[in-house]
Order: structure tokens, then sequence, then C-alpha cells
């Protein structure tokens, strides 16, 4: 996720962003996550086959458990879906690209994800379910690796849940099965974040989510595999 992140951080401000103190911006709750299962399905088929359809079934399976249930729960058993279907890759491997954003259903039938695959696969798990958009947000960090000695630290992203806006986050994170606070992953230093309703630097607003061009290309392709994000 080098690119994007060197790309972003560009044109944003060098301020870090607080992750306990990021107020949600005043918009209006986005419908949830919706599609048409036979074009999605079908669209599964023609591109990745028999496998695909079946990745592609056991997300929908999970996401027709959890309705209705706790936010909770479901935070829960998206993280665990996402972080056990699929294997942690880089692009390269992959994609053949430096840095590519796949939309669930390409991390599905590839069975391969990076870190940014990981976030975008629960964030529409979870909006599919009906949390709130503006509880979420997709976090740029640095994590630290190498243990707590060490001064190494790797481009990363995590998913953050905001049960209120003054809330300490819950971080959803491919490197880390358990879903904690972010006030106890002393490892991550955040840099700023994103949602569908903006970009957000310093507990503020900074611009629209537009900017982000893989974004926008992610919905896109989610439009044409018969999503409406």
């Amino acid at each position: 996720m080098s690119v994007a992140l060197a790309t972003l951080r560009a044109h944003l401000p060098s301020a870090l962003v607080s992750l306990g103190m990021v107020a949600w911006a005043m918009f209006g709750v986005a419908a949830a996550l919706q599609f048409d299962t036979t074009q999605v399905q079908q669209r599964a088929q023609s591109r990745y086959g028999t496998e695909g359809v079946q990745a592609l079934s056991r997300w929908f399976a999970v996401l027709d458990q959890q309705q209705s249930q706790p936010v909770q729960t479901q935070l829960k058993a998206v993280n665990d879906f996402w972080n056990t279907q699929v294997s942690g890759g880089e692009d390269p491997q992959i994609w053949g690209q430096a840095d590519y954003w796949a939309t669930p259903l390409e991390t599905l039938a590839k069975g391969g994800a990076d870190c940014e695959d990981f976030v975008i696969g629960k964030y529409f798990s979870l909006v599919n379910l009906g949390v709130d958009p503006r509880q979420l947000r997709l976090f740029y960090v640095r994590a630290r690796v190498g243990g707590m000695g060490s001064s190494e630290s790797i481009a990363h992203m995590v998913l953050a849940f905001y049960e209120t806006p003054g809330s300490d986050p819950l971080i959803l994170d491919n490197l880390h099965g358990s879903i904690v606070p972010a006030s106890q992953r002393r490892d991550l230093t955040p840099v700023f974040s994103f949602n569908a309703h903006g970009v957000y630097v310093g507990g503020a607003a900074t611009g629209s989510v537009e900017r982000i061009s893989r974004w926008r290309d992610v919905l896109a392709r989610m439009q044409q595999e018969g999503f409406s994000p």
C-alpha cells in the first residue's frame, strides 16, 4: 500500500490523526450496500468459475446469518470471516501491480489480499448489515513490526469502528485476530482516515473521498459486478 499512502499524504496536512478523537461528519445515513444476487453470482461464475461462486456464497451466508444481530456480534463475525477466508499477500504477487484495491468479489475469488483489500471487504460487509458508515473509518497507519523494542514500521490499513463520536474506536485488523480498542494497539501510529463521506485529518474533514482515485475505481467496479455501494 506504499504507493497509495505516499500519493495521499502528498495532498494532506502532516498532522497525525488521533484515533480516539475523530468526530463524525454531519451527513445523512447512507443506505446499506445492496446487490443483485443473480448478477453478482453470474459475474463470479463468468470470471472465476465454480470456486468464485462458492467463495461468494460463503460471504453471502455470513451476511444472512448476521442480519439483525447485535453490532458487536457482527463485528466479530465479519472480522473472523475475512481474516480466515483470505490469505494475506502483496499486490505485485496477487495482481501483478504495485498497488491495486480489489473489490470484495475479486478478493474472495483470488483468495488473497493485502491490507486494503481486507479492510474494503470488512467495510462493505458491515455497511450491508446496516452499520452506519459514519461509524466506520478506513485508517492509514504505521504499524510497528518486530516487537516492543523495534523501531521498524510498515505502511498499513485497518478498519476502525466508533460506537459514539467520542468513543475509543475498535480496530479490525488482519494482522491481529482479536478486535481491541485503539488505545490497546500501541503498535499503530495513525496517519489519516476516510470513509464514504470524506477524508479526515486531525479530527476534521479535509475534503471529499472523491479525491481518492482508487476508492472511486473500487466503487465503479463493484457497480459493474452488481453491487450498489
